[in-house]
């Protein structure tokens, strides 16, 4: 798949845990995983906003587009 989730990339740097934030975003942790994963079919950006929000991120460092 040519997008990349760097979530877990952006939760060591933040040094926060999954449940943590789903916890935070309102989202269960299974969801969460789905998204990390790279397994999600789509994100709504009110999720991706509240992800931003909560790892003081850009969308751009979450998310990556890769032509492999």
């Amino acid at each position: 798949m040519p997008i990349i989730v760097n979530l877990d990339v952006m939760l060591a740097k933040r040094k926060m845990k999954s449940k943590d934030l789903a916890a935070i975003i309102g989202i269960t942790t299974a969801n969460l995983s789905i998204l990390k994963s790279g397994k999600a079919k789509a994100v709504r950006f009110s999720t991706l906003e509240a992800i931003c929000e909560a790892l003081e991120c850009q969308p751009s460092d979450i998310l990556e587009y890769s032509k492999s």
